[in-house]
């Protein structure tokens, strides 16, 4: 099998404990590759590297243009790259081969974005309300970043951190998944081969006990930037409470998808595919809770039980093939006995329901038809290509529906009537709102959410300035020695 190591300081080492773990094809169940896991020690090493980078004339002294022309030669190169780092990503996690190359081909955009940002992010001159003083603002990087990404998106959201942070001028230390995390080892070959001095960007990956914790705790971390499930955050916050570091989550969801009569059901029932079947449902936008109006439900469903019979499930490196596997086992076996729990709840499984008698871990997409709104399908993020649908009858009845849930992510609407998609998008307890599609990213657009979809946005000109702090200074420009404070006129 390959082996991949860690990335640490511009050079590449096996873990100080010599902790290695193998990598699983999920297409097939069998291992692929093995990967080092990083230590205590590595994470001290990383760390103080990166702290050690802020402050090196390499990377200190740097005009904000010279770092933005870093960012611009690394999205050239993830750009030659894409192919090749969305084979091993497919490998690695079973996303379909057409999703992973187009996807880190579009990240080099990402990167872009933020390259053409490095050189614009001025101070100011404040007006201020006494004589004789200038006073003037300018931004300085926060310092050191630890980022944490999941398995799922990894070269996107990523690249929502890295991208920021280097174009404001912060040294960062990426935590990877130990689920698949084999694409950031390898991306971490594209960010020594762009320039960047060692230590500026370290990668690396093991388990929450010997890597995730001592990151996201050590007293170094200046800014925290966290992606996965709300209960690693809370360990997370609770982590940042040891350094005091600035803390942005983007957690799960649970998105709805709010399909009214006017909708075109050939636009919605693509939304609802694409929103729950793309990616295998592995993202944390899906809109796993359809919500359709009771006239138009029959024939919706009806629409989608068509798109659904021409899915080609099977290996997510075929070029036919429309859905891959799941990561994971242990993602199947959950998603099966939530499906009889909703079952047990009076829930009716319209197609699909079962994993798929092959190697490797794969699930049919299944449509789920629920009768409460307190249905497990619609209230457990599934992780999985399984759609549930809950027929509503009122516009106000689907937005209460819609903003029942401890999530805030992602929501969709359809609907012709243009008045109707502003009044409702206005009520909807979500950080992002589609209209008429779903799904879409740009790196313009901000992303996060509400509720227990965590807090901070990525993306957007605005991230930049959440990897800074600000400096205020005061000149005294009178010709007059300053006055005795004792003496008051």
């Amino acid at each position: 099998m390959q082996h991949f190591r860690l990335f640490i300081d511009g050079e590449w080492t096996d873990g100080a404990a010599g902790q290695a773990m193998a990598s699983q094809n999920p297409a097939t169940g069998e291992d692929w590759a093995s990967f080092a896991c990083a230590a205590p020690e590595d994470i001290e090493r990383a760390v103080a590297a990166a702290h050690r980078a802020l402050s090196d004339p390499a990377w200190r002294d740097l005009s904000q243009s010279a770092r933005g022309k870093l960012l611009y030669r690394l999205a050239d190169l993830i750009e030659e790259h894409a192919a090749e780092l969305g084979r091993i990503e497919t490998t690695d996690s079973g996303k379909l081969l057409a999703e992973t190359s187009t996807q880190t081909k579009y990240v080099a955009d990402y990167y872009r974005y933020y390259a053409g940002l490095a050189d614009k992010i001025e101070g100011a001159v404040l007006p201020i309300d006494k004589p004789d003083m200038h006073v003037f603002t300018r931004r300085f990087p926060i310092g050191v970043v630890a980022a944490v990404v999941p398995w799922n998106a990894q070269m996107f959201l990523s690249a929502t951190k890295l991208g920021p942070a280097l174009a404001a001028g912060c040294t960062v230390v990426l935590k990877a998944s130990e689920i698949a995390p084999v694409p950031m080892l390898e991306f971490a070959r594209l960010i020594e081969a762009a320039g960047f001095p060692p230590g500026v960007v370290s990668i690396l990956t093991g388990d929450a006990e010997n890597c995730a914790i001592p990151l996201t705790r050590h007293p170094d971390i200046d800014r925290i930037a966290f992606t996965g499930g709300p209960e690693a955050a809370r360990h997370v916050v609770r982590n940042s409470a040891e350094n005091f570091a600035v803390t942005t989550l983007e957690l799960g969801g649970k998105s709805p998808i709010i399909v009214f009569e006017d909708a075109d059901l050939e636009g919605a029932s693509n939304g609802l595919i694409a929103g729950n079947f793309g990616a295998s449902g592995q993202s944390c936008v899906a809109g796993s809770r359809g919500l359709v109006q009771r006239s138009v439900f029959e024939a919706l469903v009806e629409k989608i039980a068509a798109k659904a019979e021409a899915i080609v499930v099977g290996d997510p490196l075929d070029t036919s093939t429309s859905m891959g596997p799941l990561c994971t086992r242990a993602q199947l076996d959950r998603i099966e006995a939530t499906l009889v729990h909703a079952q047990e709840q009076g829930a009716r499984i319209r197609f699909g329901g079962k994993a798929l008698d092959r190697a490797g871990h794969y699930m049919a997409p299944t449509l789920v038809e629920c009768r409460s709104a307190d249905t497990a399908t619609l209230k457990v993020e599934m992780f999985g290509p399984v759609m549930s649908l809950l027929p509503f009858d009122t516009e106000e009845e689907a937005i209460a529906l819609a903003n029942d849930s401890e999530f805030g992510l992602g929501s969709g609407i359809f609907t012709e009537n243009l008045s109707r998609a502003h009044r409702v998008s206005s009520r909807l307890r979500a950080g992002i709102c589609w209209i008429n599609t779903y799904r879409a990213i740009s790196p313009i657009a901000p992303f996060g959410g509400f509720n227990q979809s965590g807090y901070g946005r990525e993306a957007g000109m605005e991230a930049v300035l959440d990897y800074m702090r600000t400096q205020t200074t005061w000149v005294n420009t009178s010709a007059a020695p300053m006055a005795n404070p004792f003496l008051m006129r």
